[in-house]
């Protein structure tokens, strides 16, 4: 049987987060499978994407931004101040009109929506506050019944998440204290690795090394998980620039 007919993982051991972004930007490249898109974001446009991609940053808090080395004519993917408005993103549950989650509302002020019809009959949403701030509870959880378990995870995704135009890519955190430290698990069902992975790396290690504060111990690793770490068409050649593979061809 062809190698090819068995997906591939890849498996990435990085520092920080710009060494993790830099490995990754690297490996996809080489191990990336090309794709055009029929459902979802970009519809119809091609996408380098991971069988699936495993990534561990042994020391998140060291260098949380990409760094972009000087004369390298290429966009910051992200930056601190970015970074800091989406901490405020990931720890409140404030949503405009217009979305129908944020992040930030399922980890802290999570609601189900439900649709009704009013005397009328015209279709209404209701939303009913389920009164769980998972941040606050996997806090409590380490505070008062100490490290052994592994009960203390927030959930992102719902069951009705699968009806909607634009589901959430960030479905767990999991999260551990061991050796003294708190860590996270992650998993994305879909991740964009040029912009998105910088920036939800970046805020979701502030917001470890809050809760990690709030409990008392140190500031641990992140190992991420994704079967949907993926270039889109626009950036391949942004990718190419930054780890110096611009001869690279893909096809």
């Amino acid at each position: 049987m062809s190698e090819k007919e068995f997906l591939e993982p890849v498996f990435i051991d990085s520092f920080d987060l710009d060494d993790a972004w830099f490995q990754t930007l690297s490996r996809i490249l080489d191990k990336g499978h090309v794709y055009t898109i029929t459902r979802g974001s970009y519809e119809g446009q091609r996408r380098l994407e991971f069988d699936l991609a495993v990534i561990r940053v042994k020391h998140p808090a060291h260098q949380i931004i990409p760094i972009i080395p000087e004369g390298m004519n290429i966009p910051a993917p992200t930056d601190m101040e970015y970074i800091q408005g989406y901490l405020s993103y990931l720890l409140t549950g404030t949503k405009t009109e217009t979305e129908d989650y944020t992040y930030g509302e399922r980890l802290v002020e999570p609601k189900v929506r439900i649709k009704q019809k009013n005397a009328a009959g015209k279709e209404m949403i209701q939303e009913m506050p389920l009164d769980c701030n998972q941040v606050e509870e996997v806090i409590k959880i380490y505070k008062t019944q100490g490290f052994g378990t592994n009960q203390a995870i927030m959930e992102i995704g719902m069951p009705s998440d699968i009806k909607l135009t634009d589901p959430p890519c960030l479905r767990l955190i999991d999260t551990r204290v061991r050796y003294g430290k708190l860590h996270f698990y992650l998993y994305f069902r879909s991740w964009d690795l040029w912009g998105g992975f910088p920036s939800n790396l970046g805020g979701l290690q502030l917001v470890k090394k809050y809760m990690a504060d709030e409990i008392g111990v140190e500031d641990g690793e992140i190992v991420a998980m994704s079967k949907g770490l993926h270039l889109y068409e626009y950036s391949w050649e942004l990718a190419k620039l930054r780890t110096n593979k611009t001869h690279q061809t893909i096809v």
